[in-house]
């Protein structure tokens, strides 16, 4: 099967020179045009299913912002179709729903690994394999956050493919094994729970691409279970402000 058509990437409706290499990879498409009024001389150049894409540029340099909708199967559509028209690195902006009671609603979590308990990577590679972000997207979205002064942590994010499943697993028919592998996560000291790194990470070293991961915590279950404070944030504009951030160290470097 052709996933062409007339020179466009089957899903994401790009072509070669619609991109740039280093592309911000949202899930919400609504936070695309947030993302893209960072870039200079910005446009919209696709539009297709759950993937909007914008290109402009940061400090001269062409770069754009693809939205993958939810979770690990279509993330790694949006990364294969990207690569294959010039994109290399990628850096994941999106939330989480903090685990490791240190993390608190409002605090940036920067992912140095993944926790594979999805499907997608698993089509890609054998579970034995890991999924780690790239070593220096790591450090410039860490030197990022500091340059900011956000309250950031590094660390193992899990990955899963039920929202409702990290949310009431107790009313699922397999809880028994969502229940005793989220006290797994706990006592390892796990961050925070998202859906798209541990997909996005295995790809990439497949690829043969550079990806790394920025969240803005939404909130945290187990602080609330612990009745801790556990404010309540949605707005993603620190996990964007650190992306753009690191996208200029990494161009300078």
């Amino acid at each position: 099967m052709k996933y062409t058509q007339d020179g466009k990437q089957y899903h994401i409706g790009l072509r070669n020179g619609d991109v740039g290499k280093y592309v911000i990879l949202p899930g919400d498409p609504k936070r695309c045009e947030k993302i893209a009024q960072y870039f200079d001389s910005a446009q919209l150049v696709g539009d297709n299913r759950e993937y909007v894409t914008y290109t402009g540029y940061l400090d001269g340099e062409k770069v754009s912002v693809c939205s993958t909708g939810i979770g690990g199967p279509s993330a790694s559509i949006a990364m294969e179709e990207l690569t294959k028209i010039g994109a290399n690195t990628f850096i994941r902006v999106g939330t989480c729903g903090g685990i490791d009671l240190d993390v608190k609603g409002g605090d940036i979590v920067i992912a140095t690994g993944a926790i594979r308990m999805e499907g997608t990577s698993k089509e890609y590679a054998p579970i034995e394999f890991p999924a780690v972000a790239n070593f220096d997207i790591t450090n410039a979205l860490v030197k990022a956050a500091q340059k900011l002064d956000y309250n950031y942590h590094t660390g193992i994010v899990q990955c899963k493919d039920s929202f409702y499943g990290q949310h009431s697993p107790e009313t699922m028919p397999v809880s028994y094994e969502l229940l005793n592998k989220w006290e797994a996560w706990k006592r390892l000291g796990c961050l925070a729970s998202e859906m798209e790194s541990a997909a996005l990470f295995v790809v990439a070293s497949y690829l043969k691409v550079r990806v790394g991961s920025v969240f803005l915590t939404v909130a945290n279950q187990e602080r609330e279970k612990a009745e801790l404070e556990n404010p309540v944030v949605h707005d993603t504009e620190k996990a964007i402000k650190t992306a753009i951030e690191a996208i200029k160290f990494l161009k300078e470097e």
